[in-house]
């Protein structure tokens, strides 16, 4: 074999362990910076969603805090409202104040708190708790109602009058027409008292009972038509 091409294919040979050399080499190294990638990625990943599961975790136990605290305020609301109807108003108003230091525009709890103020002979400010509520929600009829029952408990029978039809102008509510009936009774006035005092008694029949003994209805009692009404 000629000495030159000896040379040659010994050249070429080395030149070619050396591009198979720097082939590998490039190869391994790419592969170590794509594997050294692939785990950065896969750690990014891995924190993120971590990260994700730290904050749906978290939203979860606000969501639960969330419900846990308006189940309490629920429980103690329904309390205040069953102390205020068992007459303790003291103790309707201190669990109305829990709930309100809690969320101030618990509408429900403001209201019970300004009914119960009012049938503890305070007035002025039951009825601003009262107002608070509907400043809250306008269209609450319980608010409505006691605002009208305030009324005429403290003897104001015309506003009194006019609460009741706004009451019952979001909700048609057996004692509103009772609390009209009651209104008119005192007046005399027997075409309204039987009026409101029968559509009551529709709703709602033990209202019968009710009114046989109520002293509200005594001006009107002996007529003919409030009799035939308690037959």
């Amino acid at each position: 074999m000629d000495k030159n091409l000896k040379i040659k294919l010994y050249i070429f040979g080395v030149l070619a362990l050396v591009g198979i050399f720097i082939i590998s080499y490039t190869a391994i190294e790419n592969r170590e910076k794509i594997t050294k990638l692939e785990a950065q990625q896969n750690q990014q990943l891995k924190e993120k969603q971590n990260e994700m599961k730290l904050e749906q975790d978290k939203a979860q136990k606000e969501e639960e805090d969330r419900k846990k605290r308006e189940q309490e305020l629920k429980d103690k609301y329904e309390r205040s409202f069953e102390a205020f109807h068992g007459k303790k108003y003291n103790l309707a108003i201190q669990l109305s104040d829990e709930i309100l230091a809690v969320d101030p525009n618990y509408y429900m709890a403001l209201n019970v708190k300004g009914i119960a103020l009012c049938y503890s002979k305070n007035f002025e400010d039951g009825m601003s708790f009262i107002d608070k509520a509907l400043a809250i929600k306008p269209d609450y009829g319980y608010a409505r109602f006691n605002k009208a029952l305030a009324y005429e408990l403290f003897g104001k029978y015309e506003e009194s009058l006019t609460w009741y039809d706004k009451a019952l102008e979001v909700e048609d509510y057996v004692w509103s027409y009772y609390g009209k009936a009651s209104i008119y009774g005192r007046k005399g006035d027997i075409t309204n008292t039987v009026k409101y005092l029968k559509k009551a008694i529709e709703m709602n029949p033990e209202v019968k009972n009710i009114a046989k003994t109520e002293e509200d209805f005594n001006p009107v009692r002996n007529s003919k038509e409030f009799k035939a009404l308690m037959e």
